[in-house]
């Protein structure tokens, strides 16, 4: 059936895939048309993704050394509940082997390490499209590490993910360089909202995550089909629910504002120490012995002895036995437990303590994963570090207070998209993000509060390295500036002023103009005038040449018959004009009339490189240089 389709319907694919179709419909249909393909495929690749994950953490993870994941609401498809026998000296190596496996998967595609956001705001920046095996490297990757307890989230993977499937759909149709790096976004866009579950937050995190001051626009609305489309096929396959279990309602309390503000500048502290630590883990890497691709197994081998006795002493003190506590993992069963609550949290204090302890105790295990190279995001890891500081700091004010008001769910909601928004130069996304996940908008006033603070409190920090600062700052977008350059200079500013030193009348023989031009022998062109002087036509240097080589006698040949139409200029035209005229033409020189017609000087293309290289070497100074995290 498919292939009698496509018989039937060849002629419809070119007409809607090729350039020469109209720009609204080839533009904006075809993207759109493509953008639906890209979220379906991310829709199921996500949810593969997902599944996949789970059920291997559950054999890898859970069963080997009997422990049992801290989870969100919205994870609980594969929790196993059967009773194991728990066996923490297992909980200490299982994250250096998968670090090993991760390394060895990895040694031929380093790109496939870490959080995978640098890689792909790089690739759209630099215009390079993504190579298809990375998508099979981050995969297995990323499985390898998070199965085994690595401390990372999954929707920095499938950021990666989706993002190399829009350019590998880019390459396979062969569109040209902006649609390539629109269909790259909106992969990114639903490889986030496979997994997420959040179509609107993910398809403005698709764009804005790519400037620190800014978002790519003309890639929305793509974004956010193929976010939504990936996400139906996700909650088709899942069921519909929110990744995070909230509250029914968080009231807006004007006086609550200001404890929000403080909040905003402790969560400004804990980020501005996690990517101080994930920096220095990045820089101690290439210290220690070993190839390149070990590191992961280090990284994973330190997580291990740092979170296994966390495991054994706080599980100790709440009375449970081989129970997480979101250290190893994403930690979205942190964030949970700061948001709701749990049975086995403690009261008062306590509590404050234990939650203040995980989220440090969070920002040195994602450190040690991410920074060592380990396939995990650091987008997960930022949300529950924000959700615990705040769900710790709603307590404690709660507490001091003693305000019934206070609900620490919501503190620990505005933790979150403070955290994350802050080090990922996110507000708006971040803020979508959270209330998308809360189930309302109850908090946009506190969140955009919270959000304006960490963003300032953090303007000279990022967590991707490979963002620019708004479109003037992208290599992509370099040429885009250097003909806007070349559309405010006028040609009056550059052209040689008055008539050219040799000109041609419609009757002037052959003879006649080879041997005015043998006593100039620099030019491009010859001007035809009339005889009331106005500019009739033009003759090359091509068509001269060939006059001259003729064998045959070229005397009855006068300068009418080999003259070409005049392509002109006017002095109040931009450069981008006079280029494009004389692409079309393929002159290397263009006279330039009056309102009468009459010539009164003549643009040189030299002029117009001139400009254009002085333009590009600006764009070069000003581009941020784009680089690999360190190691």
């Amino acid at each position: 059936m498919f292939a009698w389709w496509m018989e039937r319907n060849r002629a419809i694919l070119p007409a809607l895939f090729a350039d020469a179709a109209p720009l609204d419909l080839r533009f904006v249909g075809r993207t759109l048309l493509q953008a639906a393909v890209i979220g379906l495929v991310c829709g199921l690749a996500g949810a593969a993704f997902f599944g996949l994950l789970e059920h291997a953490q559950s054999l890898l993870l859970e069963r080997p050394a009997g422990y049992e994941l801290l989870r969100a609401s919205g994870e609980t498809f594969a929790a196993d509940p059967t009773p194991r026998t728990f066996r923490p000296w297992m909980l200490l190596i299982l994250p250096a082997l998968g670090g090993l496996a991760c390394g060895f998967i990895t040694r031929r595609t380093p790109e496939a390490r870490g959080g995978g956001g640098d890689v792909m705001i790089r690739a759209f920046h630099q215009g390079t499209p993504l190579s298809p095996r990375l998508l099979f490297a981050k995969t297995a990757a990323s499985i390898a590490t998070l199965a085994t307890g690595g401390a990372g989230g999954r929707e920095g993977p499938t950021m990666l993910i989706g993002g190399t499937l829009g350019s590998l759909v880019g390459r396979v149709l062969a569109v040209g360089a902006r649609e390539r790096r629109i269909l790259l976004v909106a992969g990114v866009a639903g490889g986030i909202s496979a997994v997420f579950r959040t179509p609107l937050g993910a398809a403005l995190l698709a764009v804005e995550v790519l400037y620190r001051d800014g978002f790519e626009s003309d890639a929305l609305v793509p974004s956010v089909l193929a976010s939504v489309v990936s996400y139906s096929v996700v909650i088709s396959i899942f069921g519909e629910s929110t990744l995070l279990a909230h509250g029914a309602r968080y009231p807006f309390v004007p006086a609550h504002l200001p404890l929000y503000i403080l909040l905003a500048l402790v969560v400004s502290a804990l980020a501005f120490g996690f990517l101080s630590f994930l920096k220095l883990i990045r820089k101690w890497g290439p210290r220690l012995p070993g190839p390149e691709w070990v590191r992961p197994a280090y990284g994973g081998l330190a997580l291990g002895l740092l979170a296994t006795p966390i495991v054994l002493g706080v599980g100790s003190l709440v009375g449970t036995t081989g129970k997480g506590f979101g250290i190893f993992g994403g930690g979205y069963g942190a964030a949970q437990v700061a948001i709701t609550g749990s049975a086995w949290m403690p009261e008062g204090w306590l509590a404050v303590q234990l939650l203040a302890g995980l989220a440090l105790a969070k920002m040195v295990a994602s450190s040690l994963t991410i920074g060592s190279g380990g396939s995990a995001g650091d987008f997960a890891p930022s949300l529950a570090m924000g959700a615990l500081i705040g769900g710790a700091f709603g307590r404690a004010a709660q507490l001091l207070l003693q305000d019934p008001r206070i609900d620490p769910g919501a503190f620990a909601l505005v933790g979150m998209g403070a955290f994350y928004g802050g080090i990922a130069h996110v507000p708006l996304s971040a803020l979508v993000l959270v209330c998308e996940m809360a189930g309302s908008y109850d908090l946009l006033v506190p969140l955009m509060l919270a959000l304006g603070v960490s963003c300032v409190a953090l303007r000279t920090r990022t967590l991707y390295e490979a963002q620019v600062p708004t479109q003037r700052d992208s290599p992509a977008f370099r040429d885009a500036l250097v003909r806007d350059v070349l559309r405010d200079v006028r040609v009056r500013e550059l052209m040689a002023n008055g008539a050219p030193s040799i000109t041609f009348q419609p009757h002037t023989s052959a003879p006649e103009m080879l041997q005015q031009t043998r006593e100039h022998a620099q030019f491009d062109l010859v001007p035809v005038l009339s005889a009331d002087g106005k500019l009739t036509g033009v003759v090359t240097q091509s068509a001269l040449r060939l006059l001259s080589e003729e064998r045959t006698d070229a005397g009855w040949t006068i300068a009418s018959d080999v003259m070409l139409p005049a392509i002109t200029l006017r002095p109040e035209d931009d450069l981008r004009t006079a280029a494009e005229r004389m692409v079309d033409s393929r002159l290397r020189a263009l006279p330039v009339v009056d309102a009468e017609g009459k010539i009164i000087g003549v643009l040189d293309e030299s002029e117009i490189a001139k400009v254009y290289l002085r333009a590009a070497a600006r764009a070069d100074e000003n581009t941020q240089e784009i680089r690999l995290p360190p190691e």
